[in-house]
């Protein structure tokens, strides 16, 4: 079940400036789309399309939620096609839908995406659906909330939450008789760690680190340079805010490949990576709650502990994923704000949280009593459910996608040895900078 929460692959990263000119000229092309429409069947069934981009098990899992709200409210018929594509290609599919006037009631978004695609006016405003609505959303986690607001209004409804910690190999450890870490070290016990647990003889790496500069690449890296007092943005808005953090976070990357101790995968979405952590050479991995039944399925002796950090105190980074809704008339708009409303509900985001491994949006889902016995009986989950009380997520700005390929490109220069920690940051710096200034 390996997936990506909230990350593009390379080719997504190249049409995004493409893809946000598309955008900008959709209101145009749209008034001509579905959105004329009341969108009431003959009937009187209102049908709403969604696309949600999911793959395996958790498309199983929306499956079933849709045949049960279907069931449930006979006067809607969610149409569950999915899209055609997966998660990771869905902003480049709704572009292109905006821009051709013909898009779904509902698109699973990635929270670093929502900036960009709410610039449609197509985007159906969910301020009073979210906030006043049946919806706990006092009891959602502060990233949940963040992650779905753009310019103080509420752009989507929060669909999925993860967190980042570290999974260790608990038999690589026993093996090259090292200690297990234990929350509250540092960066430097973790490089020393993995040059430990390195043993080219074996084929066994201390850890890895996705290298093809896409999101999958940069996120990890946020928690290392909010740690040290940076941020994405500077306070100005005008440059970036990890210009020297991000020199000192690069550098920590920099000892792990002079020791040879990290695996840097070639491909998107980190594949390789888990495949060698899954096959028993990899010794320590940073990753989400998506990736543990894959870990239980390959029977891994296996723990969670929290990420590192520089200044002792916890920090991590969630990615928040989004039901974004669009406005195809106003029976299909409530229709699917309805839809969203359910499936957000803890009686639903338990049983989808469950199934497709991710977390509870919020407090009143933690406590429901389905959750509370899959958290104890699945090992390490409940370490990333603690994380998000120390949880960030990335601002919702329209220039990140620029500012995260920038820094995807220095994080590769520096995994591949082509370049210092400083020399890529400034390269980084001068493009992130220049997208900062475009007026939007």
């Amino acid at each position: 079940m390996t997936r990506t929460r909230g990350v593009l692959c390379p080719v997504e990263r190249r049409g995004l400036i493409k893809g946000a000119a598309a955008i900008a000229a959709a209101p145009l092309l749209g008034a001509c789309s579905q959105g004329a429409s009341d969108g009431v069947d003959a009937d009187g069934k209102v049908t709403v399309e969604l696309w949600h981009g999911q793959v395996d098990i958790a498309k199983d899992a929306i499956q079933a939620l849709v045949t049960e709200f279907n069931r449930t409210h006979p006067r809607i018929r969610v149409d569950a096609g999915g899209g055609g594509v997966i998660s990771d290609a869905m902003l480049q599919k709704v572009t292109a839908a905006l821009a051709a006037g013909s898009y779904p009631d509902i698109a699973y978004v990635f929270g670093s995406d929502l900036a960009s695609i709410a610039r449609s006016p197509r985007v159906v405003d969910l301020t009073d659906a979210m906030r006043g609505g049946p919806t706990p959303w006092n009891s959602f986690w502060a990233p949940v909330r963040e992650a779905v607001g753009v310019n103080g209004k509420v752009r989507a409804a929060p669909a999925l939450l993860d967190s980042l910690a570290v999974v260790y190999n608990r038999k690589l450890f026993r093996q090259a008789g090292v200690p297990f870490p234990e929350a509250g070290w540092t960066w430097d016990e973790f490089t020393d760690t993995a040059r430990k647990l390195t043993d080219s003889g074996r084929g066994v790496f201390g850890t890895g680190w996705p290298g093809t500069g896409d999101e999958d690449t940069v996120w990890r890296l946020w928690p290392m340079i909010w740690d040290l007092g940076g941020d994405v943005v500077a306070a100005d808005g005008k440059s970036i805010g990890f210009a020297g953090q991000g020199v000192r976070a690069l550098d920590t990357l920099r000892q792990l490949v002079r020791d040879k101790s990290v695996y840097v995968d070639p491909k998107p979405g980190g594949e390789q990576m888990y495949q060698v952590f899954l096959g028993g050479r990899m010794a320590m991995v940073a990753t989400g709650p998506w990736q543990l039944p894959d870990i239980l399925d390959a029977e891994v002796d296996y723990d969670v502990v929290p990420l590192p950090s520089y200044s002792g105190r916890p920090v991590t980074i969630s990615g928040p994923d989004t039901w974004t809704v669009f406005d195809n008339g106003s029976a299909r708009s409530r229709a699917a704000v309805e839809f969203v409303q359910w499936m957000m509900r803890p009686e639903q985001d338990a049983r989808w949280d469950i199934r497709a491994g991710s977390l509870p949006l919020g407090s009143a889902t933690e406590r429901r009593p389905q959750w509370r016995k899959h958290s104890r009986e699945t090992t390490g989950l409940a370490v990333f459910t603690d994380a998000l009380d120390s949880a960030r997520v990335r601002p919702v700005h329209a220039a990140y996608p620029q500012i995260s390929q920038a820094l995807g490109e220095a994080i590769v220069s520096v995994l591949l040895g082509r370049d210092s920690p400083a020399k890529a940051l400034r390269r980084c710096a001068d493009k992130a900078d220049a997208a900062l200034l475009i007026p939007r």
